[in-house]
Order: C-alpha cells, then structure tokens, then sequence
C-alpha cells in the first residue's frame, strides 16, 4: 500500500492511495470461504461447493467490498495522524482513472479533499468589545403588573355595557325573517368589524333588544358569523338579514388586584410580601432576560471583530460546491440552490472555524450538566411566554429531560451549550465597553444589523 498527499496551495488536496492485492486478498479470501460455508448451491451439500465457483460468482463483489472498506479506513487514518483539517468528505478526484477489479493488478485511487485555510484567532485584553446593558425602565414594569394582573382577572357581573371596557354579553339571538334562534349567544361588541355595528350596543343594560346586522358585523369572516348563528359556513350567505340580541347577561372582566394574593398566584406563596418586592422581582426577571438578548449581541460583535481581525479566508470553492452539490444531490434546482447559497455557506463556515480556535483556547468542553441546563432555559423561557413565572423545577427538569431525548434537539441544545460557555469565557478575556440602552433602541440597533 502507498498514500501520498499534495496540497500545493495548503487548500486543495489530492490524496493518493494505491492498494496492491496483498493489501486486501486476506480479507477477501476469509470473506469468500465465509460465504462458501453458507451458499446453498443447487448439486451441492452445503458447505461443499468449489471455490472455484464461489470465487467466480462471488469474487469481485466481495473485492470491491473489502477495497472500499480499506479505503475509507486508511483514508480517515491518514488524514487523522497527519493532523489535516478535512473540511467535508472526501470526493472521488476529477483525475480519478478507470479501475478493473477484475484483474490483479494494483488499484490507484485519487480523492480531492478541500483543506481548511491556516490562519490564528485570538482575543486578549486589548481587543475591545460593545457590551449593551438594556435599562429597565417603570414602563416596563408597569406592563408586566398589568400581564399578571389581566393573567389573575375574572368576569364579574355588571348592570350596563360598556365599550371601552372587556365586556361580554350573552343573550337570546334571533333571526328577525328566518328561522334561526340561537339560546345563550355569547357577544363581545368591541370586536366586531364595522364601527356602525358596534356603537348599536353602546350603554345597552339587561333586558334591552339590539337589532343588528351579524354579516354587516363580520363582513371578511364567515367562521365567525357560522360559529355565532350555530351553522355550517356555506349556509352563511343564506342569513345575510337583521337578527335581534335581548340581552340576559353582561359580564365584566376586572383585573385583579395588586395584593398578596397575585404576589402568591404569580410567585408563589410567601416569596413576595410587598408590592415593592413584587416590582423588584419582575425587574430582575426582566433583567435576566435581558442578560441572554445582551449576551447574545455580544457574541454577534465577537464574530463581527473577529471576522474583520482574521481578514478573508481562501477556500477551495471548487470542491467545496461539488460537496454541496452531493449534500443536495436530490433536489431538482440543485445547481441553483448552490449558486444561491454557497456565498452564506462560506461565510457561516469561516465563523465555525474562527469560535472553533476560540472555544479550543478557552479549554471549553460540553458534559451532560450543561445540555440539562440549557434545555432548562428553554423550558423557563417557554413556560414565560404563557405568563408562567413560577414554574417548579422538577416540572422544568421533566420538560429539559424530554427536550434531550429527542434526536433533532441535540446539535442545537449543543450549539446554545457551546456559546453560552464561550459567551461567559469571553467577557473575562477581552476589554468590554459597556453602553446602558433602551430595549426600543436595541431593537432597532438589532433590526439594522
């Protein structure tokens, strides 16, 4: 056996191996007498048929299986003790000659193999980064208090309608020229479609009859006009008439109070004793997420000092669009998809090998513990956006646990893993040039980029 390997341009590598049939016979011989024992050849006992025919009707096949099965071996073996950042697979080279395995004679063959661009990525103090503390402000507090006051609300029952409050009428509904009767329909005026509509029950108490128009009420929605009159949507255009509303009910929706009680419903019994506390603790929620939206602009103004410290990177893009082509080899556009594509590609590939250099210097490694931890802020942050603040930790456990087992989670959970561990590494290795912004400034800092 011979490998030799040329990277003239340290970027293009073209891998040499041949293969004299010394190298394979033993396998292929042990392999045939394997199948020998188990053919069951017609005029034969098991066990008994020549090798001359096994070898004929078996051979090349079992060849051309232990030759590839070499290659792939020496191949990853090469290029792992001879330290080559392979980036990809492998690919057949476009210089690759016609094989014959039917003969003896020694296989030679040729892999083009792209090869990562040598470069050095480091940061030290003297590399000064952004870092946006976002202010919490009274705003924001005050619509979190609001969220967890209208989360806590009920209906209460109320005398008069009014508009400009969440109210909710139920009454009997008929058609004025049909027959449709609807007991119990439920309404709530503010949010209907037509203004002329809606003004028909403005300050209507108990007991009055509204006459209105439902299709004039809801003129783009048919869902809503067939859920409302109890019939199928097709038969809509058959009710397009005045109905009348006698109102039996109105229910008005009222916030809940700032008191013990919301702190305990919201927090928990007993963490929060004090509307001060309460405030303080919805501020240090919002902080803490705004820690995760900060740090993750940090890592964004890394990548982007970074990218401009290590200048241009040369890839071998030849090779590299042919693997794109065989990653995306079933889809029909595929010459245009890589076309599309391939410029992104490139540059998401030159940031993995720049935070690859980055986490190597910072000794990063991911166990077990810090998947947990990252699927448990998942779950937090999932659980936060229904207004669920206080949710035990065996429940986040549970739901981290269950995120883990499922197979398309892991690269991701191992990627935010990743860049939470280098996030922390690297706000104590560089200089950080810390700026308080409004979160409506951030946003629209984000939205530019």
């Amino acid at each position: 056996m011979n490998i030799t390997f040329e990277a003239p341009d340290k970027i293009n590598g073209l891998m040499t191996i041949t293969l004299e049939s010394a190298d394979y016979q033993p396998e292929v011989d042990k392999t045939l007498k394997d199948y020998r024992k188990r053919a069951n050849i017609p005029g034969f006992r098991p066990g008994q048929a020549p090798m001359g025919m096994i070898k004929r009707q078996f051979g090349t096949s079992v060849k051309v299986d232990a030759v590839n099965k070499m290659l792939g071996e020496k191949l990853y073996e090469y290029v792992r003790e001879n330290k080559i950042q392979m980036l990809g697979e492998p690919l057949p080279s476009e210089q690759q000659e016609a094989l014959d395995f039917e003969s003896d004679q020694p296989l030679t063959f040729k892999f083009d193999i792209a090869i990562a661009p040598e470069f050095e990525a480091k940061l030290s103090a003297k590399d000064k980064i952004d870092y946006y503390n976002i202010t919490v402000d009274d705003k924001m507090i005050d619509q979190q208090v609001e969220m967890y006051q209208s989360r806590a609300g009920q209906y209460e029952k109320a005398e008069q309608f009014d508009p400009e409050q969440r109210d909710m009428l139920k009454g009997d509904l008929r058609e004025v020229d049909g027959s449709i009767e609807v007991s119990d329909a439920v309404l709530m005026p503010q949010y209907m479609k037509v203004e002329d509509q809606k003004k028909l029950f403005d300050g209507c108490k108990l007991g009055d009859i509204i006459t209105w128009n439902p299709r004039k009420a809801y003129p783009e929605s048919d869902v809503e006009v067939s859920s409302l009159l109890k019939i199928q949507k097709e038969e809509v255009k058959d009710h397009e008439g005045d109905f009348t509303f006698q109102i039996t009910e109105i229910s008005r929706f009222v916030k809940a109070e700032v008191n013990q009680a919301l702190f305990d419903q919201t927090f928990g019994e007993g963490t929060v004793k004090s509307e001060k506390e309460f405030r303080q603790k919805i501020a240090d929620i919002i902080s803490q997420q705004f820690k995760a939206d900060a740090d993750y602009k940090f890592l964004l103004d890394v990548r982007a000092h970074m990218e401009k410290k290590v200048g241009k990177l040369e890839f071998p893009e030849a090779i590299l669009k042919r693997v794109m082509k065989n990653n995306n080899k079933d889809r029909k556009d595929v010459d245009e998809f890589v076309e599309k594509n391939f410029e992104l590609s490139i540059k998401e590939l030159g940031w993995h090998l720049i935070k690859e250099q980055l986490v190597a210097a910072q000794g990063i490694q991911i166990d077990d513990n810090d998947l947990k931890q990252v699927a448990k802020e998942a779950a937090r942050a999932q659980f936060a956006q229904y207004g669920m603040s206080n949710v035990p930790e065996e429940y986040l456990d549970n739901y981290a646990q269950e995120m883990l087992k499922k197979r398309e989670n892991a690269d991701g959970l191992v990627d935010r893993a990743v860049d939470v561990k280098l996030t922390a590494a690297l706000k104590n290795v560089v200089k950080l040039n810390e700026k308080d912004i409004t979160l409506e400034d951030f946003q629209k800092m984000l939205q530019e980029k």
